[in-house]
């Protein structure tokens, strides 16, 4: 039997049924959300991806007292094994040369380095990160002898700030805690050299730098005598930071 109208006919109708169908179920999903009437879709970039970098580089939610400048280019070498200096107002240190090596804090080669009146930075499997890198900053140096560089280090409190400069860049930290590290507690001294300060095993999310040399003195005044064959007393003041602020060095 003929069909009432042209075959050809059918294809329009259904044609007609779909986009009828697609206009009740809204605005296709691939062309995003819709914007305010009159208004252009956003592009695909977002704000959030700014925020999350700023706060991942200064440790913390992005805040205009703590927000950190735009990064500075920087020598591709690994910062890690650049030479550094490091400024500490409030214990009169300016400039101190920071040398960095393999290892970790207060071994047998960094002695050898704050025996020369630097400081020392341990890298690698058993040390820590470079100068405002996510992780701990890990700087050592000698409060007694070879100059005694860090001798007036634990008079520097909550809130004080540390610059360290590398590579055109100058790294501001503030000072947030106060540890002492046993050198006779494997416990101990994993918490200071842990890549979150006193976190062994914590995944970091922030640059952070700890600042530590002896608490001779301390010991002494407590009768406790015992040193390591590197003449390091049991224990030694650690001062922690975190980075608030990283801009091109003056």
């Amino acid at each position: 039997m003929p069909l009432p109208f042209p075959s050809r006919a059918v294809p329009v109708v259904l044609a007609g049924a779909v986009t009828a169908l697609l206009a009740a179920c809204g605005p296709s999903v691939a062309a995003g959300p819709a914007g305010p009437p009159g208004t252009a879709a956003a592009p695909a970039t977002s704000s959030s991806t700014a925020t999350a970098t700023a706060t991942a580089t200064a440790g913390g939610p992005a805040s205009a007292a703590h927000a950190p400048a735009a990064m500075p280019a920087q020598d591709p070498v690994d910062v890690r094994t650049r030479e550094s200096a490091l400024s500490i107002p409030s214990a009169g240190v300016s400039g101190l040369r920071v040398v960095p090596y393999e290892g970790t804090t207060d071994d047998v080669p960094g002695t050898r380095i704050q025996d020369r009146g630097y400081a020392a930075s341990p890298y690698g499997k058993q040390g820590g990160v470079g100068p405002g890198q996510v992780g701990n900053f890990l700087v050592t140096a000698h409060r007694l002898s070879a100059g005694g560089p860090l001798r007036d280090l634990p008079a520097v409190g909550e809130g004080d700030t540390v610059t360290v400069t590398v590579g055109g860049v100058e790294y501001t930290y503030e000072i947030t805690e106060t540890r002492k590290t046993s050198f006779r507690s494997q416990r101990s001294l994993d918490e200071q050299r842990a890549a979150v300060p006193g976190s062994p095993g914590a995944t970091p999310t922030q640059a952070m730098i700890t600042i530590s040399t002896c608490a001779t003195p301390e010991d002494h005044a407590e009768g406790n005598f015992w040193s390591d064959a590197q003449g390091n007393p049991e224990h030694r003041i650690d001062k922690i930071g975190i980075l608030r602020r990283t801009a091109t060095a003056p």
